[in-house]
């Protein structure tokens, strides 16, 4: 194996990372600004929803939590930028969650039961299938204080809240807000297959298609079914995982039935002090996702995007947690791009927090092993792309 100079690594940082940093930091911000706009007119239109500027430690249904609000804070004021709506997935591919109002004390629900519905409402003779691991059924009793339009039919059925009828709730309210903020130059609706709402957002470099995503978020508790962490795992440290845990969790309506586990605020801070013991993990995770943008995986709506990496990421350090492990940036990056290569290759890669659910699961397995074969020319002549 071929090994690359630390002058490599640095002009490649300098001419391609930097600049990539510069130009998505340019694109959130942006993109921010806008989405801002359109979801306070959202706002403004429908109690239920919030402006994305309410994510986090803003949100309206925490106001009246001064301890949580004060330790999210203490925990979130790091170095790093954190915009708890934004997803980055890839350079023109942007997800952001837009906060929900009034659903707090929220608890697991402990009965199981059947449910034979349509999202339209008409009756089944079979039931609908049960709910995958990231997933799960959401009734508006399991929050001890609920909106009353919440139990309203437009998003309601037999007590459920279901995600497809809060979608058609959203969109229609995202098309009437464009045009009331007099936004169609910079915002389009795309046309979608399922439920979920797809914009292209226009900026002064590119075009970039952001999902909203209407979100519960839940400040209180940790899911049950999230398992972690492992036994006997010495990354991250106790301290750290307690943070984490302490942070709550999400539920993103991105399906027709069942609401979906997001764990942002937590992978945000096993991201932050990531390094520092001195190692190059970062450094590591930012080359690599360099080289999958420009090689390995380009495109505007790649197979493997910048959250798969972060997740083979966080695999990595779990299984190489000793200091010495990060020392070497050569040996660390190899690494760390033989993790994705097995994963790709295997089209398996398991969630940090939920280990029974498989990332590449619905994923293109052709556009999965042209990855593959591609990791694996580069493993065999690791050398950077300076074009």
């Amino acid at each position: 194996m071929k090994p690359f100079t630390d002058e490599d690594v640095e002009i490649y940082i300098q001419s391609k990372v930097e600049r990539r940093h510069y130009l998505v930091s340019k694109a959130v911000e942006e993109v921010q600004k806008i989405i801002q706009q359109l979801t306070a007119e959202i706002s403004y239109k429908a109690v239920r929803f919030q402006a994305i500027s309410n994510s986090g430690i803003h949100n309206e249904n925490i106001k009246d939590q001064p301890a949580l609000l004060a330790k999210w804070s203490a925990m979130l004021r790091r170095k790093r930028p954190f915009h708890p709506s934004i997803q980055v997935l890839a350079p023109s591919q942007f997800l952001i969650t837009v906060p929900l109002r009034g659903l707090t004390g929220y608890r697991e629900c402990q009965v199981r039961h059947w449910r034979y519905y349509t999202v339209n409402g008409a009756k089944l003779l079979s039931s609908v299938r049960d709910p995958e691991e990231l997933h799960q059924w959401l009734e508006v009793e399991q929050f001890s204080k609920s909106l009353q339009q919440w139990h309203e039919e437009d998003v309601n059925i037999e007590g459920d809240l279901v995600p497809a009828k809060v979608l058609v709730v959203f969109r229609e309210l995202v098309e009437k807000s464009i045009v009331s903020c007099n936004l169609s130059s910079k915002v389009t609706v795309l046309e979608s297959f399922s439920s979920v709402v797809r914009v292209a957002v226009e900026t002064s470099e590119s075009q970039v298609e952001v999902e909203l995503v209407p979100a519960v978020e839940i400040p209180t508790c940790w899911p049950e079914k999230a398992r972690w962490p492992r036994c006997l795992k010495r990354w991250p440290s106790r301290e750290k995982v307690q943070c984490i845990k302490s942070l709550g969790f999400d539920l993103l309506a991105r399906s027709n039935y069942h609401w979906q586990l997001c764990f942002s605020r937590a992978e945000h801070i096993l991201m932050e002090g990531l390094d520092e013991d001195g190692g190059c993990r970062m450094k590591c995770f930012r080359v690599m996702r360099q080289m999958k943008e420009d090689v390995w995986c380009a495109g505007n709506k790649p197979v493997i995007t910048a959250y798969h990496l972060q997740t083979v990421l966080f695999w990595t350090c779990e299984k190489y947690p000793r200091t010495k492990d990060w020392r070497c940036f050569p040996e660390a990056f190899l690494r760390l791009v033989q993790k994705l290569h097995k994963c790709v290759s295997q089209h398996f890669l398991k969630h940090y927090f939920l280990k029974n659910t498989n990332l590449l699961k619905y994923a293109n397995t052709s556009d999965l092993d042209l990855v593959a074969s591609k990791l694996a020319v580069f493993l065999e002549n690791p050398v950077f792309c300076l074009d």
